[in-house]
Formats: C-alpha cells, structure tokens, sequence
C-alpha cells in the first residue's frame, strides 16, 4: 500500500465501544430491490455481500418504521417482528464480510409515494406539500408520539435482528427533517414554532432510540444520526439552523453525526457567510463532542485522504457501486486499477439490481455512464 493512504486504514472507536477496522463507510442508498411484502430479496444480499468486504461499516438503505412511511418501491420494511427474520438475513451477510453492520430507520412523510402506503394518505409535520405533491395531513399529537415509539420499536428489531448499530435518518427531506424544516412544519403546539419547539421531534426521537438500547443492547450497539445542512426553499432550513440542530445533537452521546452533502468541500447558501466550507462550520460547532462522517463525490484516494484530515471517517456512496472493490485496492496497492466510470454492461460483474441499474443509466448526471465496458 501505498503510504500516503495510511491514514484510510487506521482502526476508530466509537464512544460506545464499537470498533471499525477502517476509516471507510459504506453510504446509505436506495437499491430498490426488496420484495412487494417489505422483505429483503436475494439480490439485494448479493448486492451487500459485494459491497461489505473492504469497508469498516456498512450503513444501509433505509427501512419504514410505519407502514405509512414507506418511501420507496422495493424499499425493505421493519413495522412488524414478522420482518425480524427478513433484518436478520441482510445483518447476517454484511457482517459475515467483516463490516459493521449498521440500519437506516426513517419515515418517509409527504414524500411517500401515495401508492405505497396505507389509503393512499400521506402525513407529515403540517399539511404542506412538497413541490407539486400531493398535499398531506398534518399529523395529531397522539400519532407523532406513535411514530416516535415506533423508531425505538425498530431499534429493538434491529437489535434482535443482530445489527451493530442503527443510523437515524434526519436527512433527504423526510419526516424527521420536515419536523425540523420552517417549510413544512407550521404546527402552533409543542412539535413546531420557534426553531427550539422545531427541534423537539428529531431529539424525542434521539432519547427514545437511545432508551431502547440502554434496554435492550450492549454497550457497544452504534447510535448516528444523519441530517441535510441546508433546504432550498423559502421558509427553509439555513445552515444556521443546522448548526444550532447539530450543537443538540452533539449533547446527546451519540456515536456519530453523519453529514448529507454532494460535494464534501462545498459551501453554505444562506445563514452563515460561504467563506468556509459547510464541513469546516460543522465541525467548529461540535468541537470534537462526536464524531463527523463526511460524504459527497469522493472517488480517488487522493480525495480520500485529503477528506479524512478533516473528519474521522468517511462515506462512499456511487464510488463503491461503480468499484466494489475500491477499499482491497487502495489497500493492495492497485489504487490504478480503481474503475471511477461505469458502462452499460457493467450489471452483472458489479451486481447492481435491475431497477437501481436502470435508475443509473437513465438519469443523467448522476453516474459517469460511458459506452465502452474499461473491466
């Protein structure tokens, strides 16, 4: 290996007592893959198993902790103990690679697609939709404190389903970042308002996954938290309100903070001045209280390296779909043979599910899709 990128390879410890054996994550993303009923296909353990043996963690597609916040087709589901055995298929094969294994819970909210969930009627923080959406009822008292119990009863499934750790989804615009959001949370009771009453869902959410793995799990088990700096709307999460979230969050002993970005370097929109980039404000408002997973168009080790000096661990999401193997040969010393395209043949080698494949292919920009097979 080449020694410049030492620094990738060295172990971390979480607060908790897990270890990693590398600085390297796998990031979560949608495969689309799953069975119609919420269970994990085989396709998709094929598409883990490839993926899981040279990074430190594996942090999964996200699950629906309710029926109505499933966010996706082929999204897998942990609503029931019925899917325990379903987790415990996919936790198995990740950590048989030598990962930590690691599960995405969220809620989709208005961003759910009418069709996948119950009646068709979508719920969220108020009743405000997103964009041209279908517009959903703000949900009443009584059903936010359900959801946020039911966040604490997938923790208990994935405990029982032998996951390391669980990643709490607050990013990507889904329920927990509309709680958050001025755009889509206009509520006048306890969960909206002032920024500090906006601030009440994500952190109940927070104490009661927590609460369930003081109950339930070792001291080990890995608690993160993922959050989108900024929102584009108007009324809408500036990175000033991202850092006063991220301080709250940095109170609540978690194992780490999980940044969702593009681009690594780039700068805030509003709410702070763009001189400095958005992980350099993150991290003077955590103040090394815990740690930051950066993540966003990482693809040599060159970028690597140069995004580990400022965080301790760090994502890679399309990198690893296009060179599964990207870990083994920065490790080997093959970091030359690393593949940073894809072509419309590449399917079968690199195990990609047919629809994430066709999403692939058929959105521009997304993936540098080239016409000549480089494998």
């Amino acid at each position: 290996m080449n020694t410049n990128y030492q620094s990738l390879f060295e172990s971390f410890s979480f607060k908790s007592g897990g270890q990693l054996k590398n600085r390297v994550v796998l990031a979560p993303m949608t495969n689309f893959a799953s069975h119609p009923d919420g269970t994990v296909s085989d396709i998709e353990l094929d598409y883990y198993k490839r993926r899981s043996k040279g990074v430190g963690m594996v942090v999964t597609a996200c699950t629906y902790v309710t029926a109505n916040g499933k966010g996706f087709n082929g999204e897998f589901g942990a609503d029931s103990d019925e899917m325990i055995p379903s987790l415990r298929r996919l936790a198995d094969v990740i950590k048989e690679q030598g990962a930590k294994a690691v599960l995405q819970i969220f809620h989709g909210g208005r961003m759910c697609p009418p069709e996948l969930v119950p009646n068709g009627e979508l719920v969220s923080a108020s009743a405000v939709a997103a964009g041209e959406g279908k517009e959903p009822r703000a949900l009443e008292e009584a059903e936010v404190e359900e959801i946020i119990h039911a966040f604490g009863e997938v923790t208990r499934r994935a405990i029982e389903a032998g996951f390391d750790g669980v990643e709490i989804h607050g990013a990507n615009g889904y329920l927990i970042q509309q709680f958050f959001s001025p755009h889509s949370n206009r509520r006048e009771d306890r969960w909206g308002g002032t920024l500090e009453k906006r601030l009440s869902f994500p952190l109940a959410v927070v104490d009661e996954v927590k609460k369930v793995v003081e109950k339930h799990a070792d001291s080990s088990f890995i608690v993160g938290y993922r959050f989108s700096p900024e929102e584009e709307e108007t009324p809408g999460i500036t990175m000033a309100d991202t850092l006063t979230l991220v301080d709250a969050l940095a109170e609540k002993d978690l194992d780490y903070l999980h940044v969702s970005l593009m681009d690594f370097w780039s700068k805030p929109r509003r709410g702070v001045d763009n001189t400095k980039s958005r992980i350099e404000y993150l991290l003077e408002t955590i103040a090394n209280r815990v740690p930051l997973i950066g993540v966003g168009s990482i693809h040599t080790p060159e970028e690597a390296v140069k995004a580990i000096e400022a965080v301790p661990l760090i994502a890679l999401g399309r990198e690893l779909i296009m060179e599964p193997d990207w870990v083994e040969k920065v490790e080997q010393g093959r970091e030359n043979e690393i593949a940073t395209t894809l072509s419309k043949g590449d399917q079968e080698a690199l195990v990609i599910p047919d629809a994430l494949w066709q999403a692939i292919v058929n959105t521009p920009g997304w993936f540098p899709v080239v016409e000549e097979n480089q494998r």
